[in-house]
C-alpha cells in the first residue's frame, strides 16, 4: 500500500511531502519532565506560542500525565487543566490536538477547536470511536499494553514489532468499519509504553516497515528512557539532541509526524543531520564482542544516533581467503558529524580496539567503513561514497538488505545481490 500524502484533520490537511513537528504541552504537574512548567494557562500559552515561533506545526495539549506508574485524574480536573488552553490557542487559528485516553476531554476539546485526537490506547473505547466517527479530526491511534499505573510491570512480547503493528492495524481497521476515513488516521507504536528497552528499539528500527501500510506514521520518543537506555543520559531535559537525532531517523525511515518537546532543536536535526550506513567486521579475538564494544561507544557520541543494527553474520575472508572468518554487521545511523569527521571517530574506536593495520585485507581485531553517507558522492581516495566496493561484498548486501530492502546509496544506485562475489555470509554468526 502506497505511504499516506495527506493527513486530513478537520480544517487542517497536512501534506506529508514534508514532516510535521507536534508540540508537546503538559498542562500537568507531575508529567516525567517538565511536570509544572506549563500548568497555569498564561505560562502554557506562552510556551505553546514558543514552539509555534520556533516552528512547531501542532501543539499537542495533555491534562494527564501517563508517565509509567502514573495516577489517573478525575475527567473534570482533566477538562479544567486542558480546555481554557485548547480553546485560545484554537481562537488564534493554531493546529491543536488533545492527548487523551478519555471521551468526555476530547469532545470538549473538538467542541473548543482541536483537530486532533491524540488517545495513548488507541481508540478502544467505545465512546471514543463514537466521537471519532461523528467528526472530523485527526486521529492519533498509539500502541499500549495495560495502563500507565502498571504497563512497565515485565511487558513481554515474542516479536515486539510484528505484534505491535498487527494490533495498531486491528485498531485502525476497526476505526474504518465504524465509520472513520483512513485518511484521517495516525498510527503511533507507542514506544515506552508498555515496552522494555528492546522493544523500543526494535519499534524504532522498524518504522519503515510500519510506514508501508499507508498510514501516516508518528515518531514519540522524546525524552523518554528509552533514550536514556540506548545514550546512558539519565537526566530526561538532557536528551533532547538523542531525541531529536532519533526522530531524524525516523523522519528518515518514513515518519512524517514527531512529537517533541524541543522544537527548534528538532527542527535543526531534521534539516541539518545527515543517515549514514556503517559496515563493521572482526576476525581476531572475541569478535562479536568488538563490534558491541565499537556499537556501544557509537551510542555514546552526542552526535550520533544508532537507529538500527542488523543481525550478526559471519562470513568467508574476502580478497586475502587465508585467515579466520569474520563476523559482519551493518548499522544505520543518523548524525550531524560530517562524513569525514565520522571517519575520523570510526578510527578512533578501532583505534581503540587495537585495529592492525600491517597487512592489506589481513585479519583484523575490529574494521569499520562508511558504506554510504547522504548527500554525499566522492572520489577521494581517503574516503570513496558510495564505498566502491561495498555491492561486491555479501557481507555487506545481505545485513544491510536486512535493515533496508529497498536500500539506495547516495548516488542512486539501488542495493542489490546482483555483483555480490566476495565475503560470502555463511549463517548468524
Amino acid at each position: 500500500m502506497a505511504a499516506a500524502s495527506t493527513w486530513h484533520c478537520e480544517t487542517f490537511e497536512f501534506d506529508l511531502s514534508s514532516p510535521f513537528i507536534m508540540g508537546i504541552l503538559n498542562v500537568t504537574p507531575d508529567s516525567f519532565s517538565d511536570g509544572g512548567t506549563h500548568a497555569d494557562v498564561e505560562s502554557a500559552l506562552a510556551h505553546a506560542h514558543a514552539m509555534l515561533n520556533a516552528g512547531a506545526d501542532i501543539i499537542d495539549v495533555g491534562g494527564e500525565s501517563t508517565r509509567p506508574g502514573s495516577d489517573e485524574v478525575s475527567e473534570a480536573e482533566e477538562i479544567s487543566r486542558v480546555l481554557p488552553v485548547v480553546r485560545e490557542l484554537a481562537r488564534a487559528g493554531v493546529a491543536v490536538s488533545v492527548d487523551t485516553r478519555h471521551a468526555s476531554v476530547a469532545e470538549e476539546c473538538v467542541d473548543a477547536g482541536a483537530c486532533i485526537i491524540n488517545d495513548i490506547t488507541g481508540f478502544r473505547s467505545r465512546r471514543m470511536r463514537e466521537l471519532a466517527a461523528r467528526s472530523d479530526v485527526g486521529l492519533v491511534v498509539m500502541h499500549m499494553r495495560g495502563q500507565p499505573k502498571t504497563m512497565q510491570d515485565d511487558p513481554y512480547y515474542e516479536d515486539a514489532y510484528g505484534e505491535v503493528e498487527g494490533e495498531l492495524l486491528r485498531l485502525a481497521r476497526r476505526l474504518e468499519a465504524e465509520g472513520v476515513e483512513p485518511e484521517r488516521i495516525c498510527l503511533d507504536a507507542g514506544v515506552g509504553f508498555g515496552k522494555l528497552t528492546s522493544h523500543n528499539q526494535a519499534l524504532v528500527q522498524s518504522t519503515n516497515a510500519l510506514v508501508r501500510h499507508g498510514y501516516p506514521v508518528m515518531g514519540a520518543v522524546s525524552r523518554k528512557s528509552f533514550i536514556g537506555a540506548m545514550t546512558g543520559i539519565q537526566e530526561p531535559a538532557m536528551r533532547d539532541t538523542a531525541s531529536a537525532l532519533c526522530a531524524a531517523y525516523m523522519v528518515g525511515q518514513g515518519a512524517r509526524i514527531v512529537r517533541v518537546h524541543n522544537v527548534e532543536l528538532t527542527r535543526h536535526m531534521l534539516q541539518k543531520s545527515r543517515r549514514a550506513i556503517i559496515g563493521l567486521g572482526s576476525n581476531m579475538g572475541n569478535a562479536s564482542g568488538h563490534i558491541d564494544t565499537a556499537i556501544a561507544a557509537l551510542r555514546r557520541n552526542e552526535n550520533i544516533w544508532v537507529g538500527a543494527v542488523s543481525s550478526y553474520v559471519e562470513s568467508a575472508p574476502a580478497y586475502l581467503e587465508d585467515q579466520a572468518t569474520f563476523v559482519n554487521a551493518i548499522v544505520v545511523l543518523q548524525t550531524t558529524l560530517s562524513a569525514q569527521e565520522l571517519l575520523d571517530e570510526l578510527h578512533v574506536i578501532e583505534n581503540s580496539e587495537g585495529r592492525v593495520r600491517t597487512i592489506a585485507n589481513g585479519p583484523r581485531t575490529l574494521d569499520l567503513d562508511i558504506v554510504d553517507y547522504e548527500g554525499v558522492v566522492s572520489d577521494d581516495p581517503v574516503l570513496s561514497l558510495p564505498h566502491p566496493l561495498a555491492l561486491e561484498r555479501d557481507f555487506v548486501v545481505t545485513p544491510l538488505l536486512e535493515l533496508m530492502p529497498d536500500c539506495v546509496f547516495a548516488d542512486g544506485t539501488r542495493v542489490t545481490r546482483d555483483a555480490v562475489s566476495v565475503g560470502h555470509v555463511n549463517g548468524l554468526a
